[in-house]
């Protein structure tokens, strides 16, 4: 492996990581806080030494597979531990490892949290709370995609690897020639959303810090709020909520749509099979949940009930993790298809967590063709997607990545059933909603409770499914892969 080029990415991280903690700088300036401190002193550290590491660029710039996928591990892990500093010297958070649990919460946009129980989130200073929110949307898009939009200092298909690496969903495409310009397109499009969002919301009457924070947690499918009741505290506020269902649902489509949407494409656009089968589990999911709560009785008209369940189910879907209210009191049936959609999860190419709807599509059409060519030996079915089939190879790759992620979701329950202070529901529910990067669970992790009672071991567990998932599996676990760290 050319770990000089590992080294040379890393810098450049940590420049942008540098430049990113200006930010809530700014913001403890403003309300005129002592934070700006432990931010200021973190982003200089930064900037020193991604401008040492970046600055001595290593003769063999052409990036391989192992590089790409490491360079992307490490950039999570890095940007996790970064994260953490200003919570945890601060003292806002209590311990590193529950800041590092915020940090990755955050970063990989997941949105479960350790605050609320000893700590209320409305106790942490602006700027904590602006970074906090500020890491679900640079998580959304991802530090590396930005950093492609800013800089092109590699050879070849150096770019692509990082890109593939860091990207949700089994295929990562070029919208236009050059990567530089689909990552700069991304962006925009990222962008542009998160201020239209932001807008909306305070043309609403939204308190403008409190329509900034929800616009980036939105963004980026992170769920973070900046009320320790969370969506809930804005009861009453139909319209902000509606605008906040609206946003998560868009922004866990796949970004390709808006692209061909913006090219005058519609009609391309709006036949992909996978924003079909969205749509169809969306307002599928609504429809079940919504007569599941006719028939028991919950809330009293058909306007809230349905407002309710559109905005828990775009929070499910699109693994956002808000709450607009306590769906733990929801009916069994109810509390069920949330899981499911939870597990299925959003469009690939989007911000959202989750299966993704494009692999739930694969895997089940394998599984027919299997069954098709068990009863048929001599016949030929291929597994097709927008009338083009998929390659065998790719369609083995999804295979074995829901392999990986079954043994993983399976290893990782048993791994907390140790915490024998917390049930079987909890665990469970715990180690969903951290691996599809969803946040609020079932029971003592729902959706007014947090994730504070968990041990230290059953904390970094979850620390490991939240970048895992977030990472897509494969590249976190070539960190531990000896073969992948040996030199070329």
């Amino acid at each position: 492996m050319n770990k000089n080029l590992v080294r040379y990415v890393l810098g450049w991280v940590l420049v942008v990581v540098g430049a990113m903690l200006v930010l809530p700088i700014i913001v403890a300036m403003i309300y005129g806080e002592r934070d700006y401190i432990y931010f200021g002193a973190i982003s200089a550290a930064c900037l020193l030494l991604g401008y040492i590491s970046s600055r001595f660029k290593p003769k063999n710039t052409q990036m391989y597979v192992r590089e790409g996928y490491i360079s992307c591990a490490l950039t999570w892990v890095l940007l996790s531990v970064i994260g953490c500093l200003p919570f945890y010297l601060s003292g806002q958070i209590p311990g590193f490892t529950n800041a590092l649990f915020e940090s990755v919460s955050g970063f990989t946009t997941t949105g479960a949290t350790i605050l609320g129980v000893d700590r209320q989130i409305e106790e942490l200073s602006h700027s904590m709370l602006f970074w906090r929110s500020f890491t679900n949307w640079a998580g959304g898009m991802g530090i590396l995609v930005f950093m492609l939009a800013v800089i092109s200092q590699l050879s070849g298909q150096s770019n692509m690897y990082l890109m593939k690496a860091e990207s949700p969903g089994p295929v990562v495409s070029k919208l236009i020639p050059k990567l530089r310009g689909t990552a700069g397109v991304l962006y925009g499009i990222y962008g542009g959303m998160t201020l239209i969002e932001f807008i909306m919301l305070a043309a609403g009457g939204m308190p403008i810090f409190d329509a900034i924070t929800l616009s980036f947690s939105t963004a980026g499918t992170g769920g973070f709020s900046i009320k320790n009741a969370g969506v809930i505290a804005y009861e009453g506020h139909y319209y902000w909520q509606a605008v906040l269902t609206a946003f998560m649902f868009l922004f866990a489509v796949n970004f390709s749509v808006y692209y061909l949407m913006l090219t005058k494409k519609f009609r391309q656009a709006f036949k992909l099979e996978e924003l079909r089968w969205y749509y169809i589990i969306f307002f599928a999911a609504v429809a079940i949940i919504a007569v599941d709560l006719t028939r028991n009785g919950i809330y009293p008209n058909m306007f809230e009930r349905l407002h309710h369940t559109a905005f828990q189910v775009a929070t499910y879907i699109s693994s956002t993790g808000f709450a607009s209210a306590d769906f733990d009191l929801w009916p069994e049936v109810s509390k069920s298809v949330l899981m499911i959609v939870a597990l299925i999860g959003a469009c690939a190419g989007s911000t959202g967590g989750g299966l993704k709807v494009s692999r739930a599509i694969v895997l089940v059409k394998s599984a027919k063709r299997d069954i098709r060519k068990i009863l048929h030996p001599n016949s030929v079915y291929t597994v097709k997607i927008d009338g083009k089939s998929v390659k065998d190879d790719i369609v083995s790759s999804i295979n074995t990545y829901f392999i990986l992620y079954m043994i993983i979701m399976i290893v990782s329950v048993f791994m907390l059933s140790f915490d024998e202070k917390m049930d079987f529901t909890t665990d469970l529910t715990a180690v969903i909603a951290t691996f599809n990067n969803m946040g609020p669970g079932l029971a003592k992790v729902g959706p007014t409770q947090s994730y504070f009672e968990y041990s230290v071991l059953s904390k970094y567990v979850l620390i490991f499914d939240m970048l895992a998932g977030r990472l897509e599996i494969i590249p976190f676990i070539m960190l531990f892969d000896r073969e992948c760290w040996k030199n070329n």
